[in-house]
């Protein structure tokens, strides 16, 4: 490993820590030539499936756009950095458990909005605002519809 300060490429790893799921391990290294040091990590880097748009064409799977269009619709609220990521994780791994070349890009805005509807319900109605192409206000009011849990029949008082 080069050092990222003066080039050199013979580092010492002072520390090594795996992440509690254990995909993800932390080195830390020290430059024997500068002596500054600094911090790598090692993640299991497994093929993705190709996404497939709805024109047809196909790109790679990008987990920055992903997480970006979840940002933008999280902007402003109250949801943890570290829960977007696990959101990220478990989306990828639906995508891997699929075993599949190719996915539709339907199927991940889809796991998507699955994902924000755990993590945020203004997120997730922001997100199928423009996912669903939303027309007008009645398309809001039914999916906040969607969103309130079904009231329990009325009980008379019993005398």
């Amino acid at each position: 490993m080069k050092c990222p300060f003066c080039g050199t490429p013979s580092t010492q790893v002072t520390d090594t820590r795996e992440n509690d799921e254990g995909n993800i391990v932390r080195r830390r290294r020290r430059c024997l030539s500068c002596d500054k040091r600094f911090t790598t990590y090692e993640r299991i880097e497994l093929k993705m499936p190709q996404v497939v748009k709805k024109n047809g064409s196909r790109s790679e799977f990008e987990r920055e756009k992903i997480l970006a269009s979840m940002k933008l619709a999280l902007r402003k609220r109250p949801v943890t950095a570290e829960s977007v990521d696990e959101a990220l994780d478990r989306i990828e791994s639906t995508l891997l458990a699929l075993g599949e070349r190719e996915v539709a890009s339907e199927q991940i805005g889809a796991l998507v909005m699955q994902e924000l509807r755990r993590l945020d319900k203004v997120a997730y109605i922001r997100f199928a605002s423009v996912y669903r192409n939303f027309e007008d206000a009645k398309e809001f009011s039914e999916v906040i519809r969607e969103l309130k849990p079904p009231r329990a029949p009325r009980r008379e008082p019993q005398i």
